[in-house]
């Protein structure tokens, strides 16, 4: 009859035969597998939302007795992303026998840490809050999930009525309940009460679907998706429009993006007021039809509805109340504008925590907007590392469909407010946040680096990224930008195509910068070349490309870089990386000499003038950087050479011997300088690293 998943319009990630026969019998592999083909369609579940479970028989290592154990998605997973170190194995029946101790709604906390004590598996991750919901049933394969078109079902008015319309009295459905034992419980009860049942709907949250093997629940789940997602289709074509029908129309798309760059930086600034935050920006076709409707203003206040849904977005955005086509250049108007809507947004949600706050709650978190709405335009996000946003945009997209589908379907509904900030601020969820690692020192900074497609550009990027920043490479290769891409984890990294020379290059650049990330902090000129004559040999044309690339080049990107960090208003760092050349006199170098001491001597008057901006300008000096560095690839090398009455092969070993240390310096060592310039030395501003091993004639003071 062939594979049934294949005929389903609604999910695009199909399950591979040829692969699940490979894992043969394994059930665990199965799991995982099933796992993250449902976790890679984003309309399914989220990133770290769901939870999918399988049960196995093992030998007990202690007694030899066969027992059952529940493998499940420990605690912060995600689904899609899942492996065989990211879940947690547990005994079924001594998940089971914590019924003799449940002491009720108010014992929830405790029972979590019991869980500890039903592990079978010693390599186990924390279990999480769902594992009850997932043990209490008796499915060898479970799946809870948060697909768009059963949220919408769940938060629609009257779901429980909606429920038996789309499936009869094969599913069943189960109010809202705060994740824990008792909602175990409750699905148990549930089940009890409707034998036969293929899957239960929680109400304002999700989805519980099961089979006896991974294809079967993998196949249940998806059939249950088609089917919700049928009927909200009928519902939409029946009604005529969506969200009341469009307001106002959207600026064309390069328009948008001009936009989205200009006022981005600004947002990013009043966001940051607490924490420094990472920016992200979304004009699609599914977040411009909610913006742009009738029914926006009515329905964004409401908030979301599923828990995964908020703990990431806060219970609302904020809508600004700006003209798509609204005049951006003038930044200190636009914030004069935009500020009050902040203090606004950020008086209610103190409220918010006021008014439902418990003795024993967590302190309030920052207040800021995570989602923000400009009609016409698009919408941003803001949180502590590019992922984190993104997925919090993402997010925000999946509330944008379950809102369109209950309202296509009745009504849609949101959590009560008491409820929301019980989840939000939940002891657990606290002891969550509480548990994440430490932030890097460069976290919630975005660097730009040019010259970043190989060398000494590439190993500053490398080293700004290890230490947690946001970079933004640029190159005048694509390809070598592409390749150095490829070496930089999801969500880490992003180029642009730069010609420093020209102005209208460099502003694409930091253009993609704030697109990307919300704006700069750190812009380090590493993008170079260097000619070696003498001055009977050096033309006009080296003169003019030398003065161009490194002295031209850095101005433009520091004018364009401070207008930038101005918007934000949260200072900045920029770095020239210059040469011992610019303070040394040496034959065969006037050139170059000459405008690598205008680059150093510009950083200089750059700190005089930016320092009550908070805005340091300091300069790193390598010198003899042979190994890796792309400007001794061309004639660079027999020149220096030449002027040394030696030999390139030479060169290395030259360089090594005449310093101070005799080191030879790498391209990893003149990205330390930068680091600690940019992550150690903060109040420092105008000064001069040396990076050379040590040369006397280079001492700066």
């Amino acid at each position: 009859m062939g594979n049934p998943v294949k005929e389903f319009k609604y999910v695009d990630y199909l399950w591979d035969d040829k692969k699940a026969a490979e894992l043969g019998d394994n059930q665990v592999e199965l799991f995982l597998y099933r796992s993250n083909i449902l976790g890679a369609d984003l309309r399914i579940t989220n990133y770290g939302g769901g939870n999918t479970s399988c049960k196995t028989i093992e030998k007990d290592p202690l007694t030899n007795a066969e027992v059952e154990v529940m493998w499940i998605k420990g605690s912060g997973g995600d689904i899609g992303t899942l492996t065989r170190d990211g879940i947690a194995g547990l005994y079924v029946d001594r998940l089971r026998n914590l019924k003799n101790v449940y002491g009720g709604l108010e014992d929830e906390d405790r029972m979590v840490g019991l869980f500890d004590h039903c592990i079978y598996d010693l390599d186990s991750r924390a279990p999480s809050i769902d594992t009850p919901l997932h043990g209490l049933l008796p499915f060898k394969h479970i799946d809870h999930l948060h697909p768009d078109a059963l949220i919408a079902v769940a938060a629609a008015k009257d779901s429980e009525q909606v429920t038996k319309e789309i499936w009869g009295d094969t599913m069943g459905w189960v109010p809202w309940q705060r994740p824990g034992f008792d909602l175990g419980l409750q699905l148990e009860k549930c089940l009890n009460d409707n034998p036969g049942i293929r899957g239960i709907v929680l109400g304002s949250h999700g989805l519980f679907t099961w089979g006896d093997t991974s294809y079967e629940s993998y196949v249940n789940s998806l059939e249950v998706i088609e089917m919700a997602s049928g009927y909200i289709a009928q519902k939409i074509k029946g009604n005529g429009s969506v969200f009341g029908g469009q307001k106002i129309e959207s600026l064309p798309k390069n328009e948008r993006k001009e936009q989205a760059a200009m006022l981005i930086p600004i947002l990013r600034g009043l966001c940051s007021a607490e924490n420094k935050m990472i920016g992200h920006f979304n004009d699609s076709d599914t977040v411009l039809e909610f913006i742009n409707s009738n029914d926006m203003e009515r329905l964004a206040p409401m908030g979301t509805s599923c828990p995964d849904h908020f703990l990431r977005t806060k219970i609302q955005p904020l809508v600004l109340e700006l003209d798509a086509d609204a005049d951006l250049s003038d930044s200190d108007s636009v914030l004069k504008q935009l500020k009050p809507a902040f203090e606004k947004y950020k008086a209610s949600y103190a409220d918010y925590y006021e008014k439902h706050k418990h003795p024993n709650s967590p302190a309030m978190r920052d207040a800021s907007p995570v989602i923000i709405i400009y009609p016409g335009v698009g919408m941003f996000s803001f949180a502590k590392n590019k992922q984190t946003t993104r997925v919090a945009n993402e997010f925000y997209v999946n509330a944008i469909n379950v809102m369109r589908g209950a309202e296509a379907i009745t009504e849609y509904t949101s959590l009560p407010r008491q409820e929301a900030f019980d989840i939000e601020y939940w002891l657990l969820e606290e002891a969550k946040l509480q548990r994440m690692p430490k932030e890097k020192p460069l976290s919630r900074k975005i660097a730009l680096v040019t010259g970043a497609g190989g060398g000494i550009g590439k190993a500053i990027a490398d080293k700004l990224a290890e230490e947690g920043a946001n970079v933004v490479l640029t190159d005048i290769a694509e390809d070598r930008l592409q390749e150095a891409l490829d070496t930089f984890g999801k969500d880490t990294a992003t180029y642009a195509v730069c010609d420093v020379t020209k102005k209208e290059s460099i502003a694409d650049a930091f253009k993609k910068a704030c697109l990307d990330f919300g704006g700069v902090d750190i812009v380090v000129h590493s993008a170079g070349l260097a000619i070696s004559k003498p001055i009977e040999e050096t033309t006009e044309k080296d003169w003019d490309l030398l003065q161009n690339v490194l002295v031209k080049g850095q101005f433009e990107l520091a004018k364009q870089a401070v207008a930038i960090m101005r918007k934000q208003d949260l200072g900045g760092d920029f770095i020239s990386i210059a040469s011992k050349n610019g303070l040394v006199s040496g034959p065969n170098n006037v050139g170059y000499g000459t405008a690598k001491a205008a680059q150093q001597h510009m950083a200089r008057l750059l700190a005089a003038e930016l320092g009550g901006d908070k805005i340091r300008v300091n300069t790193v000096n390598p010198d003899g950087v042979i190994v890796g560095s792309k400007i001794w690839e061309g004639d660079w090398a027999e020149g220096r050479a030449k002027a040394y009455g030696i030999t390139v092969e030479e060169l290395p070993a030259h360089y090594a011997k005449r310093n101070l240390l005799n080191e030879i310096i790498y391209p990893d060592d003149i990205a330390n300088g930068v680091f600690a310039l940019v992550g150690v030395l903060d109040k420092s501003t105008g000064n001069i690293i040396n990076v050379d091993g040590g040369m006397a004639n280079a001492f700066v003071r």
